[in-house]
């Protein structure tokens, strides 16, 4: 073992002594904190918001305080091509907390089959610890809301609005939780008595119904989306009817894409993750039966160019990164010279993209739509514009600006449609998946 000795700290007391600008540096970040004290305005004037390929998009949409913006991002992206569809205003939205009540319903069955498959396992075990952690969340993947939308469709806004605790999840998400743990104390019981599958299932069906009664007094009572009637007046001011639609017959007209052309790109540059194969994560989804989380990991270059390819051809693309390091949320701006806390400080604290992902210093965190990219005389990106969905108060009306340097650094996952994906990793896509462990960061939910 490695000890601090007395004489130690007196030799760095000495050395922070000669620190240049010591006092300067301690007062400034005593004062505003690290962040502010360590702001470099530079970074804002070299990343302007202004972008040679961009797609028509809208106002920003706001999923409040909520963990649901995989959810948005998503929606986000079909109500794009709604609008474009249907000359509809940029004030139409679909409805997210349609899509939270499926997402958390069939989240908790996902759980409760969970907890049957590793009903064998000690408590103690990584899998059933890590399980029991967070039984259902906010969070979720580009295949998650896939299984949803092919399952259950969507609606607009209008017909299944927003409650108060879909857009503020956190005592829904605490007393769901709680109801879930109590509920495997149930099931592992029964699997320990050596019960059928039969009675498990009757069991799971009360759990169920339970559930959906509960969820049903929270956000609304998702049979009153069951059939509805849409009007609407288009930019031009035209009024249009759509009488007795479902949510699936909305999705096929208002929508109109095919999910299944839609696949995960990711960019993992680890040892234990070979581009060009196929990767899923160990007990990840929601809807039981339903589309599997699968990524294709490919390298940087050929990330990018997918993702505008996409962009050129006027269509926004959901991606997920690591929305904590070097953003400022005031401004909008994701650069890596946002703040000079290492030179500040004078310490090093720099990690390659592998090794952030291998020793647990980054994962995704957030989900956000590309609508726009800035490139040079050689067609390579510059800098990226980000539709977020925190409102229209943080960057420039919600749009966020995104260097290149910070995209390559902290961006993990860009969805697109498989037509832009050359033969060799349209080949690739299709492979069965290796299985990664439940905890691997490309499982992160953003």
């Amino acid at each position: 073992m490695t000890e601090i000795s007395l004489e130690q700290i007196k030799e760095f007391d000495q050395g922070l002594k000669s620190f240049p600008a010591a006092d300067v540096i301690r007062r400034a970040v005593s004062s505003n904190g690290i962040d502010k004290a360590t702001l470099d305005a530079k970074a804002a004037i070299n990343s302007q918001p202004v972008f040679s390929v961009e797609v028509k998009t809208g106002k920003v949409a706001n999923q409040m305080a909520s963990g649901r913006c995989w959810m948005f991002a998503a929606l986000n992206t079909m109500r794009h091509h709604t609008a474009d569809l249907f000359n509809i205003s940029d004030k139409f939205e679909l409805s997210q907390s349609y899509t939270f009540f499926w997402d958390k319903f069939e989240k908790s069955n996902y759980f409760y089959n969970n907890v049957v498959k590793t009903a064998d396992l000690p408590l103690d075990d990584r899998k059933v610890a890590y399980l029991m952690q967070t039984p259902q969340q906010d969070g979720g993947q580009w295949d998650m809301i896939c299984a949803i939308i092919e399952k259950y469709g969507l609606v607009p806004q209008s017909v299944f609005p927003e409650s108060f605790d879909s857009s503020h999840s956190s005592a829904l998400n605490r007393l769901l939780n709680r109801k879930l743990r109590k509920d495997a104390v149930e099931l592992r019981a029964l699997a320990a008595q050596k019960t059928n599958q039969a009675e498990i299932d009757e069991k799971i069906k009360e759990l169920n119904a339970d559930n959906y009664r509960f969820l049903s007094l929270v956000f609304g009572d998702p049979a009153d989306a069951a059939h509805f009637d849409f009007e609407y007046r288009d930019e031009d001011k035209n009024y249009h009817l759509e009488k007795n639609l479902t949510p699936k017959s909305f999705f096929t007209k208002f929508v109109d894409q095919d999910l299944e052309d839609y696949v995960s790109i990711i960019n993992a540059p680890t040892a234990d993750k070979p581009y060009d194969k196929t990767y899923t994560i160990e007990n990840l989804g929601n809807v039981v039966g339903g589309r599997q989380v699968k990524h294709l990991n490919v390298k940087l270059d050929e990330f990018k160019k997918l993702a505008i390819a996409q962009l050129k051809d006027g269509q926004s693309v959901w991606f997920g990164v690591d929305m904590g390091p070097q953003v400022d949320r005031e401004t909008g701006l994701m650069d890596l010279d946002n703040y000079a806390q290492e030179a500040a400080f004078g310490i090093d604290a720099s990690l390659t993209k592998a090794e952030q992902l291998d020793y647990a210093d980054s994962l995704m965190t957030h989900a956000m739509v590309l609508t726009g990219v800035d490139l040079d005389e050689n067609d390579q990106p510059l800098r990226w514009k980000v539709e977020n969905s925190w409102g229209e108060k943080p960057g420039k009306d919600g749009y966020f600006v995104m260097s290149d340097a910070w995209m390559s650094l902290y961006s993990y996952q860009v969805v697109v449609n498989k037509k832009y994906l050359p033969e060799a990793l349209k080949t690739a896509q299709v492979q069965d998946p290796k299985i990664l462990d439940p905890w691997d960061p490309m499982g992160a939910l953003a």
